[in-house]
């Protein structure tokens, strides 16, 4: 599960971050959302150099996790660098997600289940979204990882949508919070909305509901967003997913993806044998602002890994460092 080869298994077990240290009185923990393809070992490092706190992996379905070898080594790569670092699965039953749980604890420091996914696959097989409409079985599987996980710093969050009656998001968080739940994440839309403006104020009712760390999510794009939406709400973290594929660099303040990120990108995407659509299609976001529409039609056409570098020494050159230069 650990892809340095250069790394032993002991290196990966001492390296361990608690929750106190994590979140800090006063400050904002910057987190990166688990995405599907996305949040994966490669990324997850890229955004680390720019501020990024806290990472999340891809979803994990539990079940596919537990019972299969080759899951394991397909949906969960990891690093000694790679900290702290939160895996995230999708599960329906405690003991399935707790021992997902028990295998991913060496490496990670924590896991979090996913109560907020609204793809209608997840919540036709029981998972995502319609858990919060089921606080008592979330209650048990946060109760389940609790007690099977003997790792004191090892946390154990969830992460919601909610509910238009903002009373049983209230109830669900603090029946969570009853079964020792370390934070949870609210993203402010309900399970049918999409684009729609995020609901801040119910976020702010959840933060006021509980004792425990609260997460924003939704609709975070730059620094300022981060720093505004603390202030709105007073949680204690923010989590973006689509702002930082566009700006890997955001939480570092940076406006648009700076091209010294671009070039940081290809040089660990190249190191970590990142499948080519997967670092394309990084580079069709993080270069999305920067370029004109006739520059994204020729890049987005390309179809290999040797075509883009190309492109991009010869459009953006100027600022790249001569350690890939050198390693051609």
């Amino acid at each position: 599960m650990w892809e340095d080869p250069g790394e032993c298994k002991e290196d990966i077990l001492m390296n361990t971050t608690n929750q106190a240290e994590l979140f800090q009185p006063g400050c904002v923990l910057k987190i990166c959302a688990p995405m599907v393809r996305y949040s994966k070992l490669a990324f997850r490092m890229l955004v680390r150099k720019y501020d990024c706190d806290l990472c999340f992996t891809p979803m994990i379905i539990a079940a596919d996790f537990v019972r299969s070898v080759k899951a394991r080594d397909s949906e969960f790569t990891t690093s000694k660098a790679d900290r702290p670092l939160i895996v995230q699965f999708a599960a329906k039953d405690p003991l399935i997600l707790a021992n997902a749980a028990t295998i991913v604890a060496p490496f990670a420091n924590g896991i979090d289940l996913n109560c907020g996914c609204p793809q209608r696959w997840a919540v036709s097989d029981g998972y995502g979204a319609c858990l919060i409409n089921n606080p008592e079985l979330v209650r048990d599987m946060v109760r389940q990882v609790r007690n099977q996980v003997c790792i004191p710093e090892f946390s154990t969050s969830i992460k919601i949508r909610i509910h238009r009656d903002i009373r049983a998001t209230v109830d669900l968080c603090r029946k969570a919070e009853s079964a020792g739940v370390s934070w949870i994440t609210v993203h402010g839309r309900t399970t049918e909305e999409r684009h729609q403006p995020v609901h801040y104020d119910a976020i702010k009712t959840v933060k006021e509901s509980v004792s425990i760390p609260v997460v924003a999510n939704g609709d975070i794009r730059s620094l300022r967003d981060v720093e505004d939406i603390h202030l709105l709400t007073g949680v204690d973290g923010v989590m973006a997913a689509r702002g930082l594929l566009a700006n890997p660099a955001m939480f570092a303040g940076s406006e648009d993806t700076p091209l010294e990120c671009v070039w940081d990108w290809v040089d660990i995407a190249m190191k970590h044998g990142t499948p080519f659509t997967c670092f394309h299609h990084h580079l069709m976001y993080m270069l999305e602002k920067i370029t004109s529409q006739q520059e994204k039609k020729v890049f987005n056409s390309l179809s290999s890994t040797a075509g883009v570098i190309d492109y991009l020494l010869e459009n953006y050159s100027v600022c790249r460092t001569l350690s890939f230069l050198l390693s051609l």
